[in-house]
């Protein structure tokens, strides 16, 4: 029969049909997704991997990633000295758990393969990490989750319980790390107090990078009891965005610690009452703190609720830049121990005041016998315009037009979200696994 022309150009336009591999260990994994076409979908076996170096380095579509994802949600379980490191481009890795791992000074999880190969416009969703054992922290140091690379997401994961040293998230930030990654819809909770540095549980950047900008977007978690150090989230880059999180009853705060030009926007903080629980540090030019909601915060100092910190003249990268040009605005503060407090730093040489400030919009009902705003050090040309205050007085400060007392009511105290609104959509007791699977795949085919 002769070929018609017309229809061999059409099926030569038709894609090709997605692939969907079952895998059973580390090394058929790797070959699997290095072998798969945009829109294939790798299967990780259910049972427990145990010492698993799994690496993932595919290359996928926008739109069409190449998708690794457990068997059945959560009982594809990463044990022992086990980590997962993710190559390529638009892979999507779903559905796994990572449970008391035992790899020394190993990152868990990272979007690289290794210093020349990261992972891009790359996604984890839906994955459980967790450390529920009596692992005591010691001296050892690690990372859970390392982000390189360029557009990556982790989205809807739960991430709990990490007790030793070293920040449970980081963005790595550099030449060949640009950022714009986007962190979503997680449950971050369960980060008992370290006692020192290297307990943050988001840092983005670094001193080193800290002028890079990285727009990162933190968006829609639920930090519960992140207790780690004074600094929950430790921002160390330019022009990200922290918008619609909730941090319950956290000991430290969401703090621009290096860094220009970030947006807080829109995220809740409640206390509930419990010490040290903080709210937002101010450091650094061109931040924009607007529309959050401060409750029953119960921190001072550095951890208040809301902490413009003075400067440190010629600050090196890693030191504390003058705050410049910040707004703060539309925020709201009910029964905190130390609502705003301006001008304060306890490091000696920090004597540069907050400059070209502007108070805008803010309503604060202080805590019976604390002030509403306590001003360590007078700021330079600070503008206050429409700022009402409530059941407290002032320090360091006179009231005027812009900043005055006066009854007012607010919109009734947000109550927490349900649990399930963050963090993976399953959540099954690890209790019995099933026959482990090795690291090592010279038993498997």
């Amino acid at each position: 029969m002769k070929a018609i022309p017309g229809l061999l150009f059409f099926f030569a336009l038709l894609p090709a049909f997605a692939t969907e591999v079952s895998v059973s260990d580390p090394e058929t994994a790797r070959k699997a997704v290095r072998d798969a076409k945009p829109g294939d979908v790798i299967v990780l076996a259910t049972g427990e991997w145990k010492d698993a170096d799994l690496r993932l380095d595919g290359e996928g579509e926008a739109g069409n990633p190449i998708v690794v994802r457990a068997e059945e949600p959560g009982k594809t379980v990463f044990t022992g000295a086990s980590r997962i490191r993710i190559g390529g481009d638009h892979l999507v890795l779903s559905g796994v758990s990572l449970v008391n791992l035992s790899g020394t000074n190993t990152d868990w999880l990272e979007f690289r393969i290794d210093s020349k190969r990261r992972a891009n416009h790359s996604r984890v969703t839906n994955c459980l990490f967790t450390e529920n054992s009596d692992f005591a922290a010691g001296e050892s140091e690690n990372r859970w989750i390392g982000i390189y690379g360029e557009a990556n997401q982790i989205d809807r994961c739960t991430i709990e319980g990490k007790k030793n040293k070293g920040a449970t998230l980081v963005v790595w930030l550099g030449e060949e790390d640009p950022g714009r990654h986007r962190i979503l819809a997680n449950l971050f909770r369960d980060r008992p107090r370290l006692g020192k540095n290297g307990g943050e549980t988001i840092r983005i950047g670094d001193s080193k990078s800290s002028m890079q900008k990285a727009d990162c977007v933190v968006e829609g978690n639920l930090f519960s009891r992140c207790d780690g150090e004074t600094e929950c989230i430790s921002n160390k880059s330019c022009g990200n965005v922290y918008r619609g999180n909730w941090f319950h009853e956290t000991q430290g705060t969401l703090t621009l610690r290096h860094g220009h030009d970030c947006l807080v926007e829109g995220n809740t903080f409640i206390g509930g009452t419990r010490g040290q629980t903080g709210g937002v540090r101010v450091i650094g030019r061109g931040h924009k703190v607007i529309w959050n909601t401060f409750l029953n915060l119960e921190g001072d100092g550095f951890r208040s609720a809301l902490c413009l910190v003075n400067g440190i003249p010629e600050s090196p990268d890693n030191g504390y830049h003058q705050v410049i040009g910040a707004e703060i605005r539309n925020n709201t503060f009910s029964g905190c121990r130390e609502s705003v407090v301006i001008g304060y730093n306890d490091v000696k040489d920090a004597s540069l005041p907050p400059k070209n400030v502007v108070f805008e919009g803010n309503r604060i009902i202080a805590k019976d016998g604390r002030p509403a705003v306590r001003v360590e050090t007078r700021p330079e040309s600070a503008t206050w315009k429409d700022n009402l205050y409530r059941d407290g007085g002032l320090i360091g400060m006179e009231e005027g037009d812009g900043l005055k007392a006066s009854p007012f009511e607010l919109a009734p105290d947000p109550e927490l979200p349900e649990m399930d609104r963050f963090g993976v959509t399953w959540r099954l007791p690890i209790k019995s696994l099933p026959a482990s699977r090795s690291g090592k795949s010279s038993n498997h085919g």
